[in-house]
């Protein structure tokens, strides 16, 4: 891998407490950002995807990768890390990290396996390369830590948004599978559970997330590696542990977090969702598919949906105008084409 590299470890030598607030982000920065770039899926082995250079061209503040940001899918270590590696030594990914800041959660491909939670064997020696791979120093709080969540607060008051990056993957009990032919419109394979013990997040992180929500943050941002909200398909999501998304939707109103949206990735098609449980708008915005998307797939039924679903390569973007208060959300194709647009007002987003 390149020398230098505009990684989670130029971002975590960067920061330092949050000064002002009682409660603080893992990370902090006094930089105002006012593009955040998104995506997921990516697998470096079918070559340079052009995303990177799309991506680019919209010089974005950040770039937050959401999981599959490699296929590993194995137990052996040895491999998992040739496998890092071969992301670390592409072109396309060592120009973003020369020009952007990269933070990084993960999803089951770079987690180590398949639709994997917590009975994957591996997941703590697979934590320890994953931070080493994006160079978390000594003292990152996910070297502490089971799990690679993390938070990531940028800007001054006024104009301070708030990055909460989750790990679905580490805690997460196994998913009751759904029995018989697939019904219409879904592509498989789990229905949603009634235990109310199964977990999604773990404790631990639940408690974390409570404290973080307490910091202050003019924008929030969710970053999932499953999409929040759509959960018809029969893929992974958090429509699985309905009482999850439940708790998560309390947590907010209970904070009076406003102004905070969700961004998504996983599903290989890009997609914007909205629902209206929580007492104002709450949006997921879906991109996935850097490398590889799948039109089938597009097609399966979200009546969360906003507009169509993309199925090619794509990225998203997220454009903050501070001084009118307002939200561009967007997915970008792989020329760096605006494909998906949503505009949202910082009002729009509050509870009534």
């Amino acid at each position: 891998m390149m020398k230098k590299l505009f990684s989670i470890a130029t971002i975590s030598t960067g920061l330092c407490a949050a000064a002002q607030s009682q409660v603080k982000s893992d990370f902090h920065q006094a930089k105002i950002i006012k593009k955040i770039a998104f995506g997921s899926c990516n697998e470096p082995k079918k070559g340079n995807s052009p995303m990177y250079e799309a991506i680019l061209k919209h010089k974005p503040d950040a770039f937050l990768f959401l999981g599959d940001n490699i296929y590993g899918d194995t137990a052996d270590m040895e491999l998992l890390s040739k496998k890092w590696q071969k992301l670390g030594d592409s072109e396309g990914y060592q120009k973003l990290c020369k020009n952007t800041p990269v933070i990084a959660t993960w999803d089951d491909h770079d987690y180590g396996i398949n639709d994997g939670g917590k009975s994957y064997k591996m997941r703590e020696e697979s934590q320890q390369i994953f931070l080493d791979f994006f160079k978390d120093p000594a003292d990152s709080p996910r070297r502490k830590r089971a799990g690679v969540y993390a938070s990531y607060t940028f800007g001054t008051p006024g104009k301070t948004c708030q990055i909460l990056m989750l790990d679905t993957r580490y805690f997460r009990d196994e998913l009751p599978r759904t029995k018989g032919p697939k019904a219409k419109g879904t592509v498989g394979w789990y229905k949603p559970t009634d235990d109310t013990s199964k977990t999604l997040l773990g404790e631990a992180q639940w408690r974390w997330l409570d404290e973080q929500l307490q910091v202050a943050a003019d924008i929030r941002i969710i970053g999932s590696s499953i999409q929040v909200l759509a959960h018809e398909k029969g893929m992974e999501n958090w429509g699985n542990v309905p009482h999850e998304r439940k708790r998560l939707f309390e947590l907010l109103k209970k904070h009076k977090a406003v102004h905070t949206f969700a961004i998504s990735g996983d599903v290989h098609f890009a997609e914007l969702s909205k629902t209206d449980a929580l007492g104002y708008p709450f949006y997921d915005l879906t991109s996935s598919g850097m490398t590889h998307a799948s039109k089938g797939w597009a097609n399966a039924k979200n009546s969360f949906r906003v507009g169509k679903s993309f199925p090619v390569q794509n990225s998203g973007l997220i454009e903050i105008d501070w001084d009118d208060k307002s939200i561009a959300l967007s997915i970008i194709n792989n020329a760096g084409e605006k494909v998906l647009q949503h505009p949202l007002k910082f009002s729009e987003l509050e509870f009534k």
